[in-house]
């Protein structure tokens, strides 16, 4: 599988779990910017949601150990922070599975993901990660973390 077959790197990385949203792929996710193919190599260029994101080495090495185990071992992970990371880059389907999941996903408007209610309340601007704050539901009482806005 070492041709050039970017299409094929692509569907392998949409298998890749996000370390701490195991719902979303690291391509849902929208850290895999691009994957070009010179030199008889692919270069896979990566954006963490920010600079300090703890899961990029992590990310980094399942990208890694998913290729190697494809017998793909002519490749690059390259870290490109300009542009940086924005939650515009996940698609709509991307945030209905984080919903499910019972993460509220990033939007102006923070939206309970177990019973749908804009009634909530904010607990932490941090929750498990930076990049998600801890909330409340007034209505249903359940907390939960939205996904935040970058």
């Amino acid at each position: 599988m070492q041709n050039g077959n970017t299409n094929k790197i692509w569907e392998l990385l949409n298998t890749v779990p996000d370390p701490e949203i195991p719902v979303i792929s690291v391509v849902e996710l929208g850290v895999i910017r691009d994957v070009k193919f010179t030199n008889n190599s692919f270069l896979i260029l990566i954006t963490p949601t920010y600079s300090g994101c703890p899961a990029t080495k992590t990310f980094q090495d399942d990208i890694s150990s998913c290729l190697k185990e494809n017998e793909i071992t002519n490749f690059e992970l390259k870290i490109k922070y300009d542009p940086p990371w924005t939650t515009d880059w996940m698609s709509d389907s991307t945030k209905e599975k984080l919903r499910k999941y019972g993460i509220a996903p990033p939007s102006n408007i923070v939206i309970c993901p177990q019973c749908n209610s804009k009634n909530t309340s904010l607990i932490s601007e941090f929750g498990a990660t930076a990049c998600k704050s801890l909330f409340k539901c007034i209505d249903c009482l359940e907390p939960f973390e939205f996904f935040k806005c970058i």
